[in-house]
């Protein structure tokens, strides 16, 4: 639909391109590990990191119109109601606490889907937020005690 032909008020803004400006925001998303997020896939698949790097983090999320925290509300939601996807929703829970959102708030948004995406999903979107708070919270706790160990990761 063109411009032209779009109703008043719903002209879209064409998503950038930005390469760099992807790569800074999955950095700021993924934090200091940001290279291991998309991991070996350039050997498997080679091109295909760039491409999501690019025109998601680099496109997609530098439209106007959303903030970061609702475009993350939105990414904890679609990834529970799709299920079977994990690792994807994990790193998405650590990048929604990275940016601000609490515990509750992202436990919320798995009870919330529950009556939309089924009793199931929204159980298995909980499992997966409730480990990854584990899970951070130890990798936190290590880090606490072990200083040294953050700071051979990030020189890594």
């Amino acid at each position: 639909m063109s411009s032209a032909t779009a109703p008043a008020g719903t002209a879209l803004t064409p998503a950038p391109f930005d390469r760099a400006a992807g790569h800074a925001l999955l950095a700021e998303l993924a934090g200091p590990g940001a290279g291991a997020t998309l991991g070996g896939l350039d050997a498997l698949a080679p091109g295909f990191p760039d491409w999501i790097v690019t025109s998601l983090f680099g496109g997609t999320y530098q439209r106007p119109g959303l903030a970061l925290r609702d475009r993350q509300l939105a990414n904890l939601a679609a990834l529970t109601a799709l299920g079977g996807v994990e690792p994807q929703l994990a790193d998405h829970v650590r990048y929604s606490r990275r940016i601000g959102l609490t515990e509750a708030e992202i436990t919320e948004v798995m009870v919330h889907l529950a009556p939309y995406v089924g009793l199931p999903k929204a159980l298995a979107g909980l499992r997966v937020a409730t480990a990854t708070f584990a899970e951070d919270d130890a990798n936190a706790a290590d880090t606490a005690t072990h200083p040294e160990a953050d700071t051979e990761e990030a020189q890594a």
